[in-house]
């Protein structure tokens, strides 16, 4: 054999040599101490899977099951019995107790029960709602929680066996930095189940959805990860196990738990929640404004001169709308409706109707200082309002 046929051998062999001895080193990193840990931890998982499982198993006992119920008379027997009206999800605010749900699950219901991760069952109290936005808070009491299990083999937090368990809310994150394609995490109870998780992308963002009053609520979130019968009131997390939504309603034309999932932002969240928890309902920004609007006037007499806003019903003496100069609609001495100012934007945001005035006034709910538009004697200027 020449020395030109010998020589592709020759590389043939190396490279086989070299393949032996990787495969030894990996294998020899296969079994050291770090890589036998890390594989006996994730139990052969991939890396996506097991961020996955440890999202679930953390969020899980902040997350809880709402059972409703009714009391009706019932004709047979000559008394009032209780009836299950159905059942939902929420989750655990904070510390103290506070649960944050959908207003439907618990809308025709005169009681309602709290089931936590370790099946703790305990009577909630409601603490207020806003129909609006489709979001009601409940409240556990802690102090009625079973105590800690004991703790074995000398761990550290033995002294803390036999106290009371403790609440934890989850952490919320920030809808306004969302992007589609991002992933998202369901958690519920669908269909009166233990915990389940689904999985998805943000598909779209700032959708209007058409909430139990009728008003229409913006930026929603709409998502692809399953919401089933029972996810309502359930928190939409993200990588990061950030509340970043409240999982609300599913379109599906097929009547399937099969379509486009939608949950309310965290933003719209966290203006609301806190006003239910403080004072049992929420004051929409027109009560800080200091006006009232007559939403059917409005709309009555803006189709009329065919034009859009949103028509001043009255407004409030020495209110920040007052102060700002703004005008109520009156009659004057003859009978006839003198119109007051008309309402066409917010800082620059065109305003078509009162709903859209509603979410325009909510965005600046972190300002104290914004500008509206306003239509007057057929002008239009703007106003700058300062609020207290």
């Amino acid at each position: 054999m020449n020395a030109r046929c010998r020589r592709p051998l020759a590389y043939l062999a190396l490279g086989f040599v070299l393949a032996w001895i990787g495969q030894l080193w990996l294998t020899a990193e296969d079994r050291t101490p770090a890589a036998q840990a890390q594989a006996a931890e994730s139990g052969g998982l991939l890396p996506d899977e097991l961020h996955t499982v440890r999202l679930f198993e953390t969020a899980s006992p902040s997350i809880v099951n709402v059972d409703v119920v009714q009391r009706r008379f019932d004709p047979w027997s000559r008394r009032r019995v209780e009836v299950p009206a159905g059942s939902g999800s929420g989750f655990l605010w904070d510390d103290q107790g506070h649960v944050v749900t959908n207003f439907h699950v618990i809308q025709r219901a005169n009681a309602a029960t709290v089931t936590l991760d370790n099946q703790t069952q305990l009577d909630a109290e409601l603490v207020g709602v806003s129909p609006d936005h489709d979001l009601a808070v409940l409240k556990i009491d802690a102090n009625r929680l079973p105590p800690a299990p004991e703790i074995q083999n000398g761990n550290p937090n033995e002294a803390d066996a036999g106290q009371p368990a403790t609440l934890t809310g989850l952490p919320q994150g920030r809808s306004t930095s969302l992007r589609v394609g991002q992933r998202v995490y369901a958690i519920g109870n669908p269909f009166g189940l233990d915990h389940t998780l689904t999985t998805g992308v943000v598909s779209s963002l700032d959708r209007e959805i058409q909430t139990v009053t009728g008003r229409t609520l913006d930026h929603a979130i709409q998502t692809d990860a399953a919401i089933n019968p029972g996810n309502s009131g359930g928190p939409l997390l993200d990588s990061a196990g950030r509340v970043i939504g409240v999982n609300t309603m599913i379109f599906s034309p097929s009547g399937a738990s099969a379509g486009v999932g939608f949950a309310i932002p965290i933003d719209t969240v966290r203006r609301v929640v806190p006003q239910l928890i403080e004072n049992g309902q929420y004051a929409p920004p027109t009560v800080a404004l200091g006006v009232k609007l007559d939403e059917r006037l409005s709309a009555s007499v803006l189709r009329r001169l065919d034009i859009t806003g949103v028509l001043i019903f009255r407004v409030e003496t020495d209110s920040p709308a007052d102060r700002a100069g703004l005008r109520s609609t009156f009659r004057d001495q003859q009978g006839r409706i003198i119109l007051g100012d008309i309402l066409t934007a917010v800082d620059g945001r065109p305003v078509d109707d009162t709903d859209d005035l509603l979410n325009a006034l909510e965005r600046t709910a972190d300002q104290t200082t914004f500008t509206l538009t306003v239509r007057r004697d057929s002008k239009e200027t703007d106003v700058e309002v300062t609020l207290d």
